[in-house]
């Protein structure tokens, strides 16, 4: 039996969803887990709901002025969340 270098076990993990096929889905998860650091606190606050179903996310917010602004900077948002993925998991934002 070959010998192999010992791994940790997040590249186990990491290794077993890419072989899986499941990466698109992890990278999405991933997204929607760090909005609140992404967004940081203040908007977190007001978030309520958030997924992302087939590479958009949605995210459901209390309050409407918050949710007007939100929209103006979509693609700015877009662009750190996948930034902060790694890959491009987020195609579009639909806030409600």
């Amino acid at each position: 039996m070959k010998r192999t270098e010992p791994k940790s076990v997040g590249q186990i993990i990491r290794e077993s969803i890419s072989q899986s096929g499941l990466s698109g889905a992890y990278a999405e998860q991933q997204a929607c887990y760090l909005w609140p650091e992404i967004m940081g606190p203040g908007v977190n606050r007001y978030t309520f709901k958030r997924y992302v179903d087939h590479g958009v996310m949605h995210v459901y917010l209390t309050s409407a002025a918050l949710k007007n602004e939100l929209s103006f900077h979509r693609a700015r948002i877009v662009e750190r969340i996948n930034q902060a993925v790694g890959t491009q998991a987020i195609t579009s934002i639909i806030f409600h």
